[in-house]
């Protein structure tokens, strides 16, 4: 049995943030793009996606999946060559913290106040989001420890990212819980000694509660 952790570890996108996929309809106004007219789910409905299905057998990254879904919005406003970035920047850099979920959030910021050791364990950060668009976000404030593969060129689920990012946690992998939406960073995480809670987008507001129930958090005020 897993003792109590003392470290919580999140993955950024999709844990962190809203998932794009969530929020197909805001993306269609904001880029005047005809309403339903994105129809790939990914992990909500992995029928409508078969490019997810590819990454999901390893025949493709997840680096590669994003690049071509921002090369497809792009196309579609009438402008070839986005990247994630560029996608990025059109949808949430008016408004930074709108994309975080308000429930992790509030996880995270009970996490601490109750002594825990909170990091940001992330494959493509400052990549995808833009060093701008991380300076103004309230809850990288509030961790500690942040591991970004833009920088470290580490990725998960390489073994060596959990050793770099246990080594700045300063705690030992059987203290420190992580959670992350893909399961091979999750099985990965788990070879590597982490206790490993799998982010399910299509019950985000659950993940949080069994988050919390893990590391034994307090009821948040009513």
């Amino acid at each position: 049995m897993y003792s109590t952790p003392a470290g919580l570890l999140l993955d950024f996108g999709t844990v962190i943030t809203w998932s794009l996929f969530e929020k197909h309809r805001e993306t269609e106004a904001t880029l005047g793009l005809p309403a339903g007219s994105l129809q790939w789910l990914g992990p909500l409905d992995p029928d409508t996606d078969p490019l997810w299905q590819a990454m999901q057998r390893d025949e493709i990254s997840e680096r590669d999946y994003w690049a071509r879904r921002a090369d497809e919005l792009g196309r579609a406003c009438g402008e070839p060559g986005w990247d994630m970035l560029t996608v990025m920047h059109r949808l949430r850099h008016t408004d930074p913290n709108s994309s975080i979920r308000p429930q992790m959030l509030a996880l995270v910021r009970r996490a601490v106040r109750h002594g825990l050791r909170v990091g940001i364990l992330s494959n493509e950060l400052e990549l995808f989001y833009g060093k701008s668009f991380l300076d103004r976000l309230d809850i990288v404030k509030e961790v500690a420890v942040i591991i970004d593969g833009t920088h470290s060129k580490v990725l998960k689920p390489d073994p060596a990212v959990y050793a770099i990012a246990l080594e700045a946690m300063k705690l030992p992998a059987a203290q420190v819980l992580f959670v992350d939406d893909q399961l091979r960073n999750i099985v990965g995480a788990h070879g590597c000694g982490l206790q490993t809670q799998l982010f399910d987008l299509r019950d985000p507001d659950g993940c949080c509660r069994a988050v919390s129930a893990r590391l034994r958090l307090p009821e948040a005020a009513q």
